[in-house]
């Protein structure tokens, strides 16, 4: 081979000569977010994964390519990530991990968060009749409207589970960037609903939990909701494992694995995995707007219906609830809370919400997991 075909082969192997305009926005998304998530850190541990799959799928798309894909018949790197997340892997470990991260305490002292949580879950019912509206099929209006919980793994299990791999990618980033950029979106709407007055009322201490109460919550939790709807088990099953892990008190080598090491190494996998699934083919097309779009509207509506339950509820104990607290009913653990605390100071820098917000935050992670089982009914999965 002579020094010629030498050259010319290095230079037909630069990604320049075979990447197309789509490659090159998306290579400026993936910057944009790694902007944010080093200079502004939104949720760095999200993002930087993300951004640089986005990154590297963009600038070498045979990463993600299958074994029937490529000559040698090996697969590129992220698709084996990638099979870990449509195997619902990577998700359910997700769950098994926030649950060795959190106390459960805030929730089982103020039951009535059960509700709020619950009342955070209209951005998810919302968005599926909208998506079914704009030519969505029922399966893949769910698994749209999964997004509106601000629950990255939930969307991904439903995703999986329903079938719909072929929009996974354009749900896993926009859950996955709402959850980023939940201090963001969210204070606006809060700020709207509720006056200055509201803001500023202070929530009386929440009562001591027991350690029994900590130890038996998620086994009856783990009963009850796995009893209606076993589909969930995957979810709230690894979720409350986590937590008998965290409050058994008698196997902290695997609390301290499930909630660190595990934990981070599962993000990790997960993140860059749904960031490769952003190749510009893939993701830029009206499909991938209509889903950016709904996902935004499920999860703005979802801090709506936890701001307006919570201002009732305000009205119903006599301003003993402060509304804010709410908007922390999406599945963003513990993101939505701090938003709350954020909020809330700002009105009062003496105000201290963040462990009445934890009570709505941790019931929406159950209640994500359980619409999720209920559409996993509805459609027979």
């Amino acid at each position: 081979m002579d020094f010629g075909n030498i050259v010319n082969n290095l230079l037909n192997q630069m990604a320049f000569f075979h990447l197309d305009a789509g490659n090159y926005a998306m290579i400026v998304v993936a910057l944009v977010f790694l902007y944010l998530a080093i200079r502004k850190g939104y949720e760095p541990l999200l993002l930087i994964p993300i951004a640089f799959g986005m990154l590297l799928v963009n600038i070498y798309p045979e990463i993600m390519y299958s074994p029937e894909q490529t000559s040698n018949g090996t697969g590129g790197l992220l698709w084996y990530f990638f099979q870990l997340d449509e195997w619902s892997i990577l998700p359910s470990l997700i769950f098994l991990g926030v649950g060795a991260m959190t106390d459960f305490g805030p929730l089982i002292a103020n039951p009535i968060s059960f509700i709020m949580g619950a009342a955070a879950q209209l951005g998810i019912y919302s968005a599926y009749f909208l998506a079914i509206l704009l030519g969505f099929s029922g399966k893949e209006a769910a698994a749209i409207s999964i997004i509106g919980g601000a629950d990255g793994p939930t969307s991904l299990f439903l995703c999986s589970k329903l079938g719909q791999t072929q929009i996974m990618g354009p749900i896993a980033v926009a859950a996955y960037s709402y959850m980023a950029l939940v201090p963001i979106i969210q204070p606006p709407f809060m700020k709207l609903l509720t006056t200055e007055k509201e803001r500023k009322i202070k929530m009386e201490q929440l009562r001591p939990v027991s350690k029994l109460e900590k130890i038996l919550f998620p086994i009856i939790v783990t009963v009850v909701v796995c009893l209606i709807l076993p589909s969930t088990a995957p979810l709230v099953g690894m979720l409350m494992l986590g937590n008998l892990f965290r409050e058994s008190g008698v196997v902290k080598q695997l609390a301290d694995t499930a909630s660190n090491a595990l934990m981070y190494i599962v993000v990790i996998l997960l993140g860059t995995s749904v960031g490769a699934t952003t190749s510009a083919e893939a993701f830029l097309n009206a499909t991938t707007v209509k889903i950016v779009v709904l996902g935004l509207v499920a999860f703005c509506f979802g801090t709506i219906g936890g701001v307006l339950f919570g201002k009732l509820l305000c009205k119903i104990t006599g301003g003993k609830i402060n509304p804010l607290i709410g908007s922390a009913g999406v599945s963003a653990v513990p993101m939505a809370a701090r938003v709350s605390q954020k909020v809330g100071s700002e009105a009062d820098p003496t105000n201290f919400l963040l462990m009445h917000a934890m009570g709505p935050n941790v019931a929406g992670v159950i209640g994500t997991a359980v619409a999720a089982g209920t559409f996993m009914a509805i459609f027979g999965v």
